[in-house]
């Protein structure tokens, strides 16, 4: 196998579109190790599992076909109206494995049935920094053991649906207030236990995160030696190391996307992910980079072959996997925790105090208001980006509902929410992110732990429970 097809089996690109570009296609026929998708893929489902089998018809080997699609607010084959599942950290206050192993099988079902074999979940970082801006809902929880065995179900009830589980992001990007999209986050240790469970449990890849562990060195886990040891030798790990994407920041930003990509390879990660930013050109770029690191010595041909073995070894058996859709809706309403009367009437008013979203979960169809209005047909719905736009929201005679997302990171909501407290002592707050504040005097309160459609569309049926929804 030349140098060239070597590089190129260890290589997860993205594209642009709903269809498969030209450009890919003689990628597929020279190797390519597989895709990632993003929401900018997804029209429909028919639409996806259409492309994944134009892929796979073109590839001249096993091809991984991997995204994001860890319930709650990331979602990629949902982007469209919202995740049908809970978010990690809702499944992680039901505090049921068998429940959140049944929410990863039937993930890892609906991505089967359009040709995706590759799930990058679960996420296994431990929650413990509040101020967090990438982690949070997305975390089991705040608590390494019990983050540790939902890690485990998930794992174990993804790969029963015959799809690649990838645990993320080793070793741990939950104790920092840096998002590595935009920088590099630097933590003091590294949290394995959620990730021995991962791979205890078999998953049959782990992903890295660009973040700098001080105990073991100044280079980011991707490009660590040391990281990518611990996770090989202490915990026994044999599968797939695949890295996060090479785009973001904290690696584009710092040595560039082929200079990560090279020492990723020599540290030991096998499939480098690229992002949607990196196109065709930067693509063959990244190859020949590769390439040349192996000409000039730095890069040994034996890591490269091992690298594109394990890429081969990660692709799964297909198997058919039955649907299940109950048990996203279920999961959901479980989360839910409720605090005070929280009944709501015809001609509700609800102001949606909205954040920017992360880019790790992006803009999707998921809303409180739309959910709302399909069940209290005669509510009204303000959305609020800013201090500046309350002086312009007019509350009607129903009952008052103030959605907020992660109160406790963000003052600007704090200060709306008390403001609007003070005028309606009876409304109700609704926490759709990780809770940590409420607002004096707030004495009617849900919490969803997430706002995917799910933990939305039950929160509503909490307020409105007389209604039956339209």
């Amino acid at each position: 196998m030349t140098l060239e097809r070597l590089a190129a089996r260890c290589l997860l690109p993205s594209f642009d579109g709903p269809e498969r570009p030209e450009w890919l296609r003689p990628w597929l026929e020279a190797g390519l190790g597989g895709v990632v998708l993003f929401a900018t893929n997804v029209r429909s489902r028919e639409q996806v599992a259409a492309l994944t089998a134009s892929l796979r018809h073109e590839a001249a080997d096993g091809l991984l076909v991997g995204l994001d699609e860890e319930g709650g607010d990331v979602t990629r084959l949902e982007v469209a109206d919202g995740s049908s599942y809970p978010s990690a950290l809702g499944l992680g206050v039901v505090d049921d494995v068998s429940l959140t192993q049944a929410v990863g099988a039937a993930i890892a079902a609906d991505l089967l049935a359009v040709g995706v074999n590759l799930n990058l979940a679960p996420v296994a970082d431990v929650n413990t920094n509040p101020q967090n801006p990438v982690i949070g809902i997305r975390s089991f929880g705040a608590r390494p053991e019990l983050v540790a065995r939902h890690v485990a179900a998930f794992v174990a009830g993804t790969q029963a649906s015959g799809v690649a589980a990838c645990a993320k992001h080793f070793p741990g990007h939950g104790d920092t207030h840096q998002d590595s999209h935009h920088e590099l986050p630097v933590v003091d240790v590294p949290e394995l236990l959620p990730f021995r469970a991962a791979v205890d449990a078999g998953a049959a890849a782990v992903m890295t995160a660009h973040i700098v562990v001080r105990s073991l060195g100044d280079a980011p886990a991707t490009m660590s030696p040391a990281a990518l040891a611990l996770l090989r030798d202490e915990l026994g790990f044999g599968g797939l190391i695949v890295s996060d994407a090479l785009d973001m920041r904290a690696i584009a930003g710092t040595v560039g996307v082929q200079e990560g990509a090279v020492r990723a390879l020599a540290a030991g990660v096998d499939a480098l992910c690229l992002g949607p930013a990196v196109g065709p050109a930067a693509i063959e770029g990244v190859r020949d980079a590769i390439v040349a690191a192996v000409r000039e010595g730095r890069l040994a041909e034996e890591r490269l072959a091992e690298a594109g073995a394990r890429v081969d070894s990660a692709v799964p058996a297909p198997v058919v996997a039955a649907l299940d859709g109950a048990v996203g809706p279920e999961a959901a309403r479980r989360a839910v925790r409720v605090r005070g009367d929280v009944a709501i009437g015809a001609g509700a008013t609800a102001v949606e105090l909205l954040p920017e979203p992360l880019m790790a979960v992006g803009e999707t169809g998921a809303s409180f208001g739309r959910e709302l209005r399909a069940r209290v047909p005669d509510a009204s719905v303000v959305a609020i980006r800013g201090e500046a736009e309350l002086d312009s929201v007019r509350l009607g005679g129903g009952r008052l509902v103030v959605v907020v997302r992660d109160l406790a990171r963000h003052p600007w909501q704090q200060r709306i929410a008390a403001r609007l407290l003070e005028r309606r002592p009876d409304a109700v707050l609704v926490e759709t992110g990780v809770p940590g504040w409420v607002p004096p005097g707030a004495t009617a309160v849900v919490e969803t732990y997430g706002g995917g459609r799910a933990s939305l569309t039950a929160a509503v049926k909490l307020l409105a429970p007389a209604v039956e929804r339209v």
